[in-house]
């Protein structure tokens, strides 16, 4: 990966909705050839979608939470239970004193303890620990300009 796959990486972060045409003129390729590099980043794995970002708030989904789930047992096989639970955006196995952590969004605070009381049905699920967003400063993609990222 190279300097111009890592600034096709942020144009499209901004906005994947433009043509080639456009990000090739901001790298300085023809459309050919960006359309080219985004295939080949796609198959790498890179790019792994392509999606609208959407206001939560918005559709009713304003309540934020991130629930560190404690177990008696491995968890690292339980990524179906956690993913069956539509509420959880994410899922991530973690060390510490907690074994996952899971980040939820509800319309209300008494759906958010409706999504705790079901963790509790997977098994090896042992206790959880909810910390609600209050207010999100701000959230930002990987940036593929930094540092950190295999050259290839």
């Amino acid at each position: 990966m190279d300097h111009i796959d890592r600034s096709l990486l942020a144009l499209l972060q901004q906005d994947a909705t433009q043509s080639y045409a456009a990000l090739g003129r901001a790298v300085g390729l023809s459309a050919g050839a960006v359309h080219e590099r985004v295939r080949k980043l796609r198959e790498r794995g890179v790019i792994r979608r392509t999606a609208a970002e959407v206001d939560p708030a918005a559709l009713g989904s304003g309540v934020l939470a991130y629930v560190m789930v404690e177990s008696n047992a491995w968890m690292g096989e339980s990524a179906d239970a956690f993913a069956a639970l539509p509420e959880i955006l994410e899922a991530h196995v973690i060390a510490g004193s907690a074994s996952v952590l899971v980040k939820v969004r509800t319309a209300t605070t008494e759906q958010l303890q409706d999504v705790l009381r079901r963790l509790y049905a997977i098994d090896g699920v042992s206790g959880t620990q909810a910390t609600v967003v209050l207010e999100t400063f701000f959230e930002r993609p990987v940036d593929p300009t930094a540092g950190g990222l295999a050259e290839g």
